[in-house]
């Protein structure tokens, strides 16, 4: 007989330890645990109404995806550096450039996953529509969540064609970094939509007529134009805050020269 495979923990404490684990994810992916911010098993514990077991094993898996980081000055959300920016672009890129080749080499069948493509290929091109309409100059909030959301289907669904399971869970957990730790201060442009619609579309169109070199040329210059941006980010992002914590305060510039005499 072969060997039986373990189930599931399927147990109350490991239901509870999964409530813990999306709760602090949700919180630090929703941006209301800033980076560097200190988390406190205790309070978390109380906010959850349970002990601080679960709390505490959530918080190990979170640092075992990158999401935390354990000091002994205690847990605190990462932050990235410029090369960690980096380093998450170029791992991206390589493994993508190669789960996208193997689709076009592999070629893509008419299925339920080829519609489902070019409906996301369709939806960039309706939400830069739709941006020209309202006559805003770049979506809002709302707009970028339902961009970010398309686009990340998109990738994700290409990546799960390669049929490469591990493929797909790192490059998903880099994304899912990249999102938390490089939200984007505005929102893209008219410009920016038809440009990633063009991209998609011609990396669609490529791997659909099994064309790996221009499949490789189109994603290549796609994941260098969202690095380019991503880094572009970042910087501005750092200067901001180096501008505002330099800052002398103004009452101390300004402080009148009162006499009471």
């Amino acid at each position: 007989m072969g060997r039986r495979r373990k189930l599931p923990d399927a147990s109350p404490s490991s239901s509870v330890r999964q409530r813990a684990y999306l709760y602090i994810h949700r919180k630090i992916t929703e941006g209301e645990l800033k980076a560097r911010s200190a988390l406190s098993e205790l309070e978390l514990a109380r906010e959850l109404g349970s002990s601080r077991t679960p709390v505490r094993e959530a918080i190990s898996q979170l640092v075992a995806e990158g999401l935390l980081e354990q000091t002994h000055g205690g847990i605190f959300v990462v932050e990235f550096t410029r090369e960690d920016v980096l380093d998450l672009c170029e791992l991206r890129e390589a493994l993508e450039t190669y789960a996208f080749s193997k689709v076009a080499r592999l070629g893509l069948p008419q299925s339920e996953e080829r519609e489902r493509l070019h409906q996301l290929v369709q939806a960039v091109l309706d939400l830069k529509e739709e941006l020209e309409k309202s006559g805003k100059t770049a979506l809002d909030v709302e707009g970028m969540h339902r961009f970010i959301a398309t686009d990340f289907s998109f990738h994700a669904l290409l990546i799960g064609l390669s049929q490469n399971v591990r493929i797909h869970k790192v490059v998903s957990e880099t994304r899912v970094l990249m999102r938390v730790f490089l939200m984007r201060h505005k929102g893209h442009s008219v410009a920016d939509l038809e440009r990633i619609y063009q991209q998609h579309k011609e990396l669609l169109e490529a791997i659909e007529r099994q064309d790996v070199a221009a499949t490789t040329r189109i994603l290549s210059m796609h994941l260098q134009e969202s690095q380019r941006e991503r880094l572009e980010e970042f910087d501005r992002h750092k200067r901001e805050i180096s501008m505002k914590n330099n800052m002398p305060n103004y009452m101390e510039i300004y402080k009148p020269n009162i006499s009471l005499s």
